[in-house]
């Protein structure tokens, strides 16, 4: 078996005892990149040859020393590319600094290798909007990924990284997560820095970890967590009245016996495929084999999560969006005269058709006049959700509910349907919204079409709650055999 298919813990198990070395990961890697990455279009780039150097120089006694870890492309890694899946980057940026979970993992020993197709500017569900032609679900080719982080998912479920980075504005590291099958972890807001991640909604971004199994996510967020001076929103570990946890692992395989669950009314209405229902069904019954006491919930302005997330999402890249003009870097428009002129056929020739279409509608909400109709209700509405949530952890300690309502759909099923694409994150937005963690773990498969398509759980913790968040999803994932699925 190729060691490109196995996990961080794995590895450092057999780096330990020297059975293998970081260049055999290496090899390996390059080796199923060249013969996989063409159907999937999961990397924009890879630099072999720098990762080899790297491989050769790890000091495997660190805790992540010799494993590869890739990110998607729109957290900067120094001397790499960073387009954010967009035309207005592609052309002559390069980062010029690392983010700091790009400084954290190399201190930890990590080499950070590999750039991971997105939706441009993080927009989208499905990896469609890319600039570069959209990721391909390594379960169904003909399938979206997901997204935005398509590419970060599709290349750990297809063995052709060992784990990835991904960001979450609306559930873009859940919802590529459940559709391909992984473990896909948004830790609580201020968890982990945002410093060079290239900003979409700055109240909502979080960085986190996509794994193949719950102890990777836990690993890496041990070393991804943390205060950091660049990024006055993060946050120190145990805010909000929880306990530090310095060890995201030391809780996983403790039982769950008594762990109140609470089951949103509202997230199990009309709208849920059948299928997917019934798989999510499938694993309460597990967590109440394994001593979970299941309560049923109320989440009353869940209907309001998408329209708020739609108008405060846009107002918000709207602003961070503005910085991409054409004179201080990437794309610049040829034979205008005009500065006007200049800044307005740059952005036009380097913006694709959904960032065009939530930098016009965030302008929109933020103009004179619709300011008070729609942006300040926008957050009036948030404190609302957020409200709904506190009140609900007075009776429970984890929430559970479906990833996605729907299952990977077929490439270019909703090109011109945006509104059908931005419905399909019901369940993911209003943790952004409230700045929740949440994880998404393997619950089962569908069939459609002759295909086995995977179906996620999405489980939703306390602010600052990752350890009993990571403990409940470690402990459905021990008692099933889901995770252990591969695309053939």
């Amino acid at each position: 078996m190729s060691l490109a298919s196995e996990t961080i813990a794995s590895l450092r198990a057999k780096l330990t005892r020297k059975e293998i070395t970081p260049v055999d990961i290496i090899t390996d890697l390059e080796a199923a990149i060249i013969k996989q990455n063409p159907a999937l279009h999961a990397y924009l780039s890879r630099d072999f040859d720098s990762a080899k150097r790297a491989a050769e120089s790890a000091d495997i006694t660190l805790p992540l020393g010799g494993i590869p870890i890739g990110f998607k492309d729109n957290i900067n890694v120094r001397g790499e590319p960073c387009t954010c899946g967009s035309k207005i980057l592609a052309e002559n940026y390069t980062a010029t600094y690392d983010a700091t979970v790009t400084t954290k993992l190399r201190n930890a020993g990590a080499i950070p290798f590999g750039r991971l197709n997105c939706d441009e500017f993080a927009m989208g569900s499905s990896t469609e909007n890319s600039a570069f032609g959209p990721s391909r679900n390594p379960w169904d080719h003909a399938r979206v990924p997901g997204g935005s982080s398509g590419g970060s998912a599709s290349a750990v479920a297809g063995d052709i990284a060992i784990a990835t980075l991904g960001s979450d504005t609306g559930g873009s590291i859940r919802q590529p997560a459940a559709f391909c099958g992984l473990v896909g972890l948004k830790p609580t807001y201020g968890t982990v820095s945002r410093y060079g991640l290239v900003a979409f909604a700055s109240s909502l971004d979080q960085i986190g970890p996509m794994t193949k199994t719950v102890e990777d996510a836990a690993i890496l967020l041990n070393h991804l967590a943390g205060k950091d001076t660049h990024d006055s929103t993060s946050l120190s570990q145990g805010s909000a009245g929880v306990s530090p946890v310095s060890d995201f692992t030391a809780n996983l395989g403790k039982d769950i016996k008594n762990l109140r669950i609470g089951l949103p009314k509202e997230y199990f209405a009309e709208g849920i495929h059948p299928q997917i229902r019934d798989r999510v069904q499938q694993a309460v019954k597990q967590l109440e084999s394994l001593g979970a006491n299941i309560e049923e919930i109320s989440l009353p302005h869940t209907g309001l999560g998408i329209a708020t997330y739609y108008i405060l999402a846009p107002a918000e890249a709207s602003a961070n969006l503005a910085r991409f003009d054409g004179v201080r870097y990437g794309h610049r428009a040829i034979g205008t005269n005009d500065v006007l002129e200049h800044y307005f056929a740059s952005r036009g020739e380097g913006f694709g058709p959904e960032v065009k279409r939530r930098i016009l509608l965030g302008t929109y909400v933020l103009s004179s006049g619709y300011y008070d109709a729609y942006y300040i209700k926008a957050q009036k509405a948030r404190t609302l959700i957020r409200d709904d949530f506190s009140a609900a952890f007075m009776k429970v300690d984890v929430i559970l509910s479906p990833t996605s309502p729907v299952p990977p759909f077929r490439i270019g099923e909703h090109r011109d349907d945006p509104l059908a694409m931005y419905l399909a994150d019901a369940f993911t937005v209003t943790l952004n919204l409230a700045g929740l963690p949440g994880i998404s773990v393997p619950c089962g498969f569908i069939e459609e079409e002759g295909k086995a398509l995977p179906v996620g759980l999405q489980l939703i913790g306390k602010p600052h709650d990752e350890s009993t968040l990571l403990r409940t999803a470690h402990a459905y994932e021990q008692a099933t055999e889901w995770h252990k699925q591969h695309p053939r």
